[in-house]
């Protein structure tokens, strides 16, 4: 009964903000297997019924921004496709509501284009001949005065959230973000034009919302509270990439804006509940309080590595334990029945055979969102063009081959066959593309993805992103070695490793950021729940780098960097490595083991009971 009183009590205080006439802003604190998607759908739902009328009148929305495409839909489904909500993604909200503004988005892309060409020029200059980046530079300087020049010639951009963004007319995601951002800020009448379609507008996931994107939304909120409700739901320990709002919910908000919070957590047992409770309570005071009646099961292994150990046969071993402990065989049944979750990125590359490809982009910042999200140009060259098309070949499905051929190759677009004498002659030349193409394949050969790209960017039967043009196009031949910052270029370096990755090691990442590997991390699962979860523990394939739980468990001291960085109020390892433990042990609906690799077990054991987190009797030593 007390759930029930306090979901009805959040709910009726995120409506009350919602009043048209003297609306509200607020943060709603939604920790795991809160609800919030169901108090978000039964709000809206109360909305409509009181105002819908009202929003049709003046031809408004309600504006409903979600972090991917499936919980888009899910939220779509649920409110029954009503057209007084406007649900979309963070991207497709910005590119409409700029995309009437064509001569701000040429003049802002002026500015960017020019400070990029100026920038890359001073490398230039300061950087050393006969290095990689020395070849690279005046093509990437020539390929963006291009575009420059070009900007005045674009009648109209264009940006596809979901697909290509190759013409010399398209914008990327990372200009649409930005230019929204700029333009919110910069331009009144765009403020006035958000306000008045949208009087309500409320962000999912905010704490992962690009935060160039939610400081705009606070201006614009700030400058029209009397006439616009910004409702952001989050959890600051469920933030996922580096480019998000860090402290969102933890510095004081504005005047004036509410903080509800749902504090039942619909997913877990007591005992998981009363787990993530202790790992965030050095964060905040957030603690939830679990609606399920059952105690539950956690157990934490701890793996002793000082003399080496198999792994796969241990996690086998914790399989059976949990087996035995929960009375539940599904531990040890077929390997769909439980979820094992690493703590980080490197762990699940190196367990799903794609760590040279994927350590190599992990490791530079620009690139990681786009890596971890699948979303990034070099990307979906490979994963939406080159993959489907040898998968087709492959099983020879020689309509789906027309159809990737005729959609993304410039071979047989409609101007080149428009322009052609000889249509025939071009849809021929794109045939043998193809089959040149697939030659590398021949005998069941593994092809590099250097090869590959090289191939196609020979026959121009795919467009080729622009850094990995640069690549595709260098002349085989030795380069000096790079000294200094100025002969280094880390983005177009990072492709050059992956590149030399081969192309099942690709297929391998595709399968895992599309959840379709048995190894998920924080990043793929948030929002997902499972009855029976292993999270494994290992610094050591982890190469503790951004992550360390061997620092969050007391075995390991923080660094000298970890104790800057907290001094100066900047995030940790052990602040990272805090909030993936969280999320990860927060899917668990039934029973959770912690599978932890260490060279130093009894500090663990030590320090994990000292802490609280875990009773003796749940600790299994190995």
């Amino acid at each position: 009964m007390t759930e029930v009183i306090d979901t009805k009590t959040v709910d009726d205080e995120i409506y009350g903000c919602l009043d048209l006439d003297n609306p509200k802003s607020f943060f709603l604190f939604a920790g795991a297997g809160s609800g919030k998607t169901r108090s978000l759908v039964e709000v809206l739902k109360r909305f409509r019924e009181h105002n819908i009328h009202r929003l049709r009148v003046k031809a408004q929305q309600v504006a409903i921004i979600t972090y991917t495409n499936t919980a888009c839909d899910e939220i779509k489904r649920r409110l029954e496709f009503d057209s007084a909500f406007s649900v979309s993604t963070i991207h497709s909200f910005a590119w409409e509501l700029i995309k009437p503004h064509q001569h701000d988005i040429r003049e802002s892309l002026r500015v960017r284009l020019q400070s990029d060409i100026v920038e890359l020029e001073e490398a230039q200059r300061k950087g050393r001949a006969g290095t990689k980046a020395a070849e690279d530079r005046p093509k990437q300087i020539a390929a963006k005065l291009k575009r420059l020049e070009s900007l005045s010639n674009i009648r109209k951009f264009t940006y596809n959230p979901n697909g290509e963004n190759s013409g010399k007319d398209s914008l990327n995601h990372a200009e649409v973000i930005g230019i929204t951002a700029e333009l919110l800020i910069s331009r009144p009448l765009l403020q006035q034009i958000l306000t008045r379609k949208f009087p309500v507008l409320l962000v999912d996931e905010s704490q992962d919302t690009k935060k160039e994107l939610i400081d705009a939304l606070f201006v614009v909120q700030s400058l029209h509270q009397d006439k616009f409700s910004l409702g952001l739901f989050g959890d600051i320990m469920q933030r996922i990439y580096n480019d998000g709002k860090e402290d969102l919910g933890l510095v004081p908000l504005p005047d004036g804006w509410l903080t509800p919070k749902k504090e039942y957590n619909h997913r877990c047992p007591r005992r998981v509940v009363k787990l993530i409770n202790k790992i965030r309570a050095e964060v905040d005071q957030n603690l939830q309080q679990s609606a399920k009646p059952e105690e539950g099961f956690v157990r934490l292994f701890i793996a002793d590595t000082s003399d080496g150990i198999d792994k796969e046969a241990y996690e086998r071993f914790v399989c059976q334990k949990m087996a035995e402990i929960t009375a539940d065989d599904l531990w040890i049944a077929e390997k769909k029945h439980n979820k094992t979750l690493t703590l980080e990125h490197h762990m699940a590359a190196q367990r799903g055979g794609f760590a040279s490809f994927f350590n190599s982009l992990y490791d530079v910042d620009k690139l990681r969102t786009g890596l971890l999200d699948g979303t990034h140009a070099g990307i979906t060259f490979f994963s939406e063009r080159v993959l489907p098309l040898i998968k087709s070949l492959d099983v020879g499905n020689h309509f789906a081959v027309s159809r990737i051929v005729n959609k993304y190759s410039p071979l047989i677009s409609k101007e080149c066959i428009e322009q052609s004498a000889e249509p025939k002659a071009e849809l021929a030349k794109a045939k043998d593309a193809v089959d040149a193409l697939y030659v590398l394949w021949r005998d069941d050969a593994d092809p590099s993805l250097i090869n590959i790209l090289k191939e196609v960017q020979r026959t121009r039967l795919f467009n080729v992103p622009d850094v990995l043009t640069l690549i595709a196009e260098r002349q085989d031949r030795n380069y000096e070695k790079a000294e200094d910052d100025n002969d280094r270029d880390p983005v177009v370096d990072a492709w050059d490793a992956a590149l030399m990755s081969r192309f099942s090691e690709f297929k391998e990442y595709v399968a895992y950021i599309s959840d379709k590997s048995r190894f998920g991390t924080h990043q793929g699962i948030k929002g997902l729940e499972f009855p029976r979860v292993m999270v494994v523990l290992d610094d050591e394939e982890a190469r503790g780098f951004l992550f360390s739980y061997d620092k969050l468990f007391g075995a390991k001291p923080p660094t000298v960097t970890d104790i800057r960085n907290q001094k100066e109020g900047k995030e940790t390892s052990i602040d990272r490595t805090r909030r993936l433990f969280y999320v990860t042990c927060s899917r668990a609906e039934e029973s959770l083991a912690i599978v932890a690799y260490t060279n130093e077990p009894n500090k663990v054991k030590t320090n994990v009971i000292s802490q609280n987190w875990f009773d003796e009797h749940e600790i299994i030593s190995c």
